[in-house]
């Protein structure tokens, strides 16, 4: 079955060129010129990934994002222009997965839809391969408080639900699988967009920033991801 995009934009020329190219490639695209319709579309006609562009009339990207992330966890790329980087921080702190900056080629927006994909199928794929693995209930990986669940895309701490998308996921449980051990932000990248596709150290630090967040939102004394300075990150021991 074809994987579905959604592609918000107010410049007509980018959803025809964008939308062509992508359909090309196999993808079932449907365009939306504004975020007021995007987000009833997708209500009625839930997406595989979402690729929004910021400045849009109406309902921009970011409040757009916000919305959608009321009700879902699907992956979101931004686009933003060459000199916002203001808006790609503010971007990724409200949970988007990855953004690309304008004028960009076809070829590198291919890369990033296939990568994000790829994680998200992988995240679930590892789930039922260890429960397959595990009967039943090595589905999920513990530390502590912290459950994981990939099958289901679930996290919870101290039985309360944290909502994650793809990408703080994926950070997580690569934190996660070894308490204790350091992991730089290259390994975090690579856990989190693969090996071949490069983000500069502040989108990892922007993932961090908001996965504490969400944490602290359910316990507030939450200080299980540690950062250690010139080094990168850890999750503690229990």
């Amino acid at each position: 079955m074809a994987r579905t995009i959604a592609l918000v934009d107010d410049d007509q020329n980018i959803l025809v060129s964008i939308s062509m190219s992508l359909e090309a490639e196999g993808f079932d695209v449907t365009t939306y010129t504004d975020g007021v319709k995007a987000l009833e579309g997708l209500a009625d006609h839930p997406v595989d990934l979402a690729i929004l562009d910021i400045k849009m009339p109406r309902m921009d990207g970011m409040e757009l994002l916000n919305r959608i992330r009321r009700n879902s966890q699907i992956p979101v790329i931004f686009l933003t222009s060459k000199d916002d980087e203001l808006d790609e921080l503010l971007g990724l702190r409200m949970g988007a997965d990855d953004y690309i900056r304008k004028p960009f080629s076809q070829r590198l927006l291919l890369e990033r839809i296939r990568a994000l994909l790829r994680r998200s199928e992988a995240n679930a794929d590892q789930g039922r391969t260890d429960g397959a693995n595990g009967g039943g209930q090595e589905d999920s990986m513990a530390r502590g408080e912290l459950v994981l669940d990939s099958a289901r895309h679930l996290c919870t701490w101290r039985r309360e639900q944290v909502q994650l998308t793809v990408t703080e996921f994926l950070i997580l449980r690569s934190l996660a699988e070894r308490p204790g051990h350091v992991k730089n932000r290259d390994q975090l990248m690579d856990a989190a967009y693969g090996e071949h596709i490069y983000v500069d150290d502040r989108t990892i630090d922007s993932h961090i920033k908001r996965l504490r967040r969400k944490f602290k939102a359910v316990d507030s004394q939450f200080a299980q991801i540690e950062t250690l300075y010139g080094l990168g990150y850890r999750y503690r021991e229990a």
